[in-house]
């Protein structure tokens, strides 16, 4: 009987390994909730949370210090654009002729509010200040008179992010405004065994035919040095997507240790060489304590004078 070679020795432990360890009994935490489930272990080819190779090409062009608002330098997102299952509030300023309206709407999959005796009015794809406008409108043009509906958001429901990919709880969330990549992998429940810190992306979204905004995500960086250099603020529709582990990142424990578009220096701030309370400024200081002057002003001096 002919010996193994090493090649068929190596395919059939890969094959081996493969089996057992394709498939283990975990646990997974989906939406606050924890269930049993079948979650995948090793496997050669990941199914579905892989890079694809249109992904790596937009991201090598991509640089850390690109112009997008981060964690410390947030800014202001653009006018809320009300759609479908937004909640509105609708109230009345002016008092006479006295107008009647129900409190709280919500929009309908065919963009409209109803405004009982004062119509049906399109408002999806509008700001709050449009539909202020011909709400004002509307109401007018029944009462023959001037009126004056204040519209604010109650229930903003289509502002989204998404968190995707190897996160315990990948889904949609309702984004408020503030909320940062590290916000977005909280509101996750965090990721899973299987995931590749050295492969996370925040993707925009751009129109057809347009140029893509894919850009690396830091996650070492950003929970264990505090850096914010890839801790983006999340816009209305962007994608956090957390890759699997390659491979080699299973196999070879050292490729997983360092992310080649993370490398850099990290300066730590230097150490106080005293701990002690530093003397209060002036303007510290009680009323009750004066200010007492260092030094007493030299008296002047009398001139002397014509010599007897």
């Amino acid at each position: 009987m002919p010996k193994p070679t090493v090649l068929s020795l190596l395919v059939g432990v890969a094959l081996f390994v493969c089996i057992v360890g394709c498939g283990s009994i975990g646990t997974a935490v989906t939406a606050g909730t924890t269930a049993s489930s079948f979650t995948s272990g090793f496997t050669l080819f990941p199914a579905n949370n892989y890079l694809m190779k249109d992904t790596k090409n937009v991201t090598r062009g991509i640089s850390r210090s690109a112009s997008v608002p981060r964690e410390l330098q947030k800014t202001v997102i653009s006018p809320y654009i009300v759609q479908p299952d937004d909640g509105l509030m609708l109230e009345p300023i002016t008092t006479k002729p006295a107008i009647k309206l129900s409190g709280e709407q919500t929009v309908m999959p065919d963009g409209t509010i109803d405004l009982g005796k004062y119509g049906r009015l399109v408002v999806a794809g509008q700001t709050l200040e449009q539909i202020e406008a011909e709400v004002d409108a509307a109401v007018g043009a029944v009462e023959h008179h001037p009126a004056r509906v204040n519209v604010r958001l109650s229930k903003p429901a289509s502002t989204v992010y998404y968190v995707l990919g190897e996160v315990n709880a990948p889904g949609a969330y309702p984004l408020t405004g503030r909320e940062t990549v590290l916000d977005a992998i909280a509101a996750a429940k965090g990721l899973t065994a299987r995931a590749s810190p050295c492969r996370m992306l925040l993707t925009r979204p751009t129109q057809p035919q347009s140029c893509r905004v894919v850009i690396p995500i830091c996650y070492r960086q950003i929970v264990q040095l505090g850096d914010t250099s890839t801790n983006y603020q999340l816009m209305p529709g962007d994608r956090v997507f957390v890759a699997s582990q390659s491979l080699a990142e299973q196999l070879l424990p050292c490729a997983r240790r360092g992310c080649k578009q993370c490398r850099g220096v990290q300066c730590p701030c230097p150490e106080p060489t005293s701990f002690e309370t530093p003397p209060l400024p002036p303007s510290y200081l009680r009323p009750e304590q004066p200010i007492v002057p260092d030094s007493q002003p030299a008296a002047e001096e009398v001139p002397a004078g014509p010599a007897d």
